[in-house]
């Protein structure tokens, strides 16, 4: 009964409160992304993804670092290797797990600094335009013009190998999509109705644009987060399969791949485990990406 009345409170078309209209419209959020299955299925794969990287020590049948070279290239299932062994002996399914901390400590970064400098030199852009939106879009045309992982080899080039310097490499990279979002967000929001009356209110520019405008292009953002970060993953795994990621001997997926090419016709499974890994996660954040377009896009039932 107490259940059947506080769905009926979420779901209510009259909210009595800012609050109730918060709580009401997240529910309403939950329940179409929930009726997507595959959005359900490619979320169920990245809280998997979450629980086997804190329970990694738990989970990791072997230490991914020790290495027993009369056990090398081992085959899967033998002697309690489940996945096998790469050249050094080391088991690669203890290596998967503990490469599933680097690949969301990656994500994890790239998703907090990308989004959010996209979206300050986006809607300054938009909202100031003049010499301040030529300048800052010129710039950011010429992030556009090269493709990713080339520029983001540059920077590394630069910076120095190291898991760190390619988180860096990676962010400078994916900021300019957000930045475009952001200001086509922007543009439309300012001539708003509202947006004129914040102003005869007295607001400044700065409370307008962290105020009114970023809470309204928040949800294209994590919309775009999401399904960017597929390609995330694969530049990041690219800098590693070339050396200039994460180093030896940390289980990054793709410097497993790096190592296992050398073996890639004779002991497939040294390389194919860990391209398999990054092929789950990242379907897993398109499908999620997908499922959170259909619930935040204002325009997907258009």
């Amino acid at each position: 009964m107490a259940e059947r009345t506080l769905r009926q409170w979420l779901l209510t078309d009259t909210p009595t409160s800012r609050r109730h209209a918060k709580l009401s419209a997240l529910y309403q959020g939950w329940l179409a992304f929930r009726s997507n299955t595959m959005a359900m299925v490619g979320l169920c794969i990245l809280l998997a993804l979450v629980l086997i990287a804190m329970a990694a020590p738990l989970l990791a049948p072997h230490d991914p670092f020790v290495q027993n070279l009369g056990n090398r290239l081992a085959p899967l299932g033998s002697e309690g290797h489940l996945l096998g062994t790469d050249s050094l002996g080391r088991d690669i399914l203890s290596r998967l797990i503990y490469g599933a901390r680097i690949t969301l400590y990656i994500v994890a970064l790239v998703a907090l600094i990308a989004p959010v400098v996209g979206l300050l030199v986006g809607t300054v852009s938009g909202y100031v335009g003049g010499w301040v939106d030529i300048v800052l879009m010129r710039i950011t045309d010429i992030f556009l013009a090269f493709p990713r992982l080339v520029l983001a080899l540059a920077f590394v080039a630069a910076l120095g190998a190291g898991i760190e310097n390619a988180v860096i490499a990676i962010s400078l990279t994916a900021w300019p999509p957000y930045a475009r979002i952001a200001r086509a967000e922007t543009l439309t929001i300012r001539s708003s109705d509202y947006i004129s009356a914040i102003k005869l209110q007295g607001a400044g520019g700065l409370r307008i644009i962290t105020k009114h405008i970023w809470p309204l292009c928040i949800s294209s953002l994590i919309v775009r987060v999401t399904l960017d970060m597929a390609g995330i993953i694969l530049a990041a795994a690219g800098l590693g399969f070339l050396g200039l990621g994460a180093q030896p001997p940390s289980p990054e997926w793709g410097a497993m791949i790096s190592e296992g090419r050398r073996f890639i016709l004779d002991h497939w499974w040294v390389a194919t485990m860990p391209g398999l890994a990054i092929f789950i996660v990242s379907l897993a954040f398109n499908l999620l990406g997908d499922g959170l377009r259909d619930v935040l896009d204002p325009k997907a039932g258009e």
